[in-house]
């Protein structure tokens, strides 16, 4: 009986590793809104998300400004260029982490909330700030970008029901599961007949678990990066999720380390106990000669 439920308390332990990283990544490092926005301010000095914001922005200028013939190519790439030079500036910074924020508070407010509505944002606070760095820098047609109370919905109404179930269970497994994971391997250690071959399964079944974590987030980038609309720019979105899943993989390729450093450790550990045991047993006695009879 020893044997058979110290076996099952390591595997379940060995189980919960994976869900356990996911689930306390999602809530301290996702749910958590001023981590979230400290994750988020490097990609505005990136290439990607500057090129996709200038794209953007660029598209929505010139929709709004009636330029025809063949001088609509030349304003549109000034007005590119002078929006790209923009994403450069500590304004668009400051935007960025703005906008960051108020999408983040504003999701977390309505998974925490019995709020059935759509998840919206204003961009009109962006819209006006950039409007001001483009004066100030005297872009042609600058002051007749339209300072308007634009809504963008983040969260649609039906998803936000499934996803407050999942989120709260998050918060509730984020803490829990890691803790269960630890309790349930130790006791199965402790349980164990042999308990260096109990550490070196469990060592090896947590690098097993990471191991499968990492191919969960190598195949959710994937994924994520497939079902992308066409105008959408996919290395802006593969910077996000990479700067998003940056602690989430550090995490799972240190506990990968950590299980096969604890396994191969008590592996040799066992093999030297094993060497010195079977020098220092007594050698045994050489059998006596078989007596000869006499004719």
């Amino acid at each position: 009986m020893r044997k058979v439920l110290s076996a099952v308390l390591i595997v379940l332990a060995c189980v919960l590793v994976p869900l356990g990283g996911l689930s306390a990544w999602a809530k301290y490092e996702i749910g958590d809104t001023g981590r979230y926005v400290e994750t988020m301010a490097p990609l505005a000095a990136g290439p990607d998300v500057q090129g996709a914001i200038a794209d953007t922005v660029t598209d929505g200028i010139m929709s709004e400004v009636e330029v025809v013939g063949p001088l609509e190519g030349e304003v549109r790439a000034y007005v590119r260029r002078a929006v790209r030079s923009f994403t450069g500036t500590e304004a668009f910074r400051a935007a960025w982490n703005t906008a960051n924020r108020a999408a983040h508070d504003a999701v977390l407010r309505a998974l925490r909330s019995d709020s059935e509505g759509a998840v919206t944002l204003d961009l009109a606070p962006v819209t006006a700030r950039l409007k001001a760095q483009l004066a100030d820098d005297r872009v042609p047609l600058a002051n007749r970008i339209p300072v308007e109370h634009t809504e963008v919905t983040v969260l649609r109404a039906q998803e936000l029901s499934s996803l407050r179930k999942g989120f709260h269970m998050l918060e509730v497994a984020g803490f829990w599961l890691p803790l269960t994971a630890v309790a349930l391997a130790a006791g199965g250690i402790l349980l164990a007949v042999r308990r260096r071959r109990a550490v070196t399964a469990t060592a090896l079944g947590l690098a097993l678990g990471a191991a499968l974590l990492a191919l969960a987030t190598v195949a959710g980038r994937a994924l994520t990066l497939a079902g992308l609309p066409p105008h959408v720019s996919r290395a802006a979105v593969g910077a996000v999720y990479d700067a998003l899943t940056s602690t989430l993989r550090t995490a799972t390729w240190f506990i990968l380390a950590l299980g096969l450093t604890v396994a191969l450790a008590t592996w040799l550990t066992d093999h030297r106990a094993r060497r010195r045991a079977a020098s220092a047993a007594p050698a045994p006695a050489p059998a006596p000669e078989p007596t000869r009879a006499r004719a």
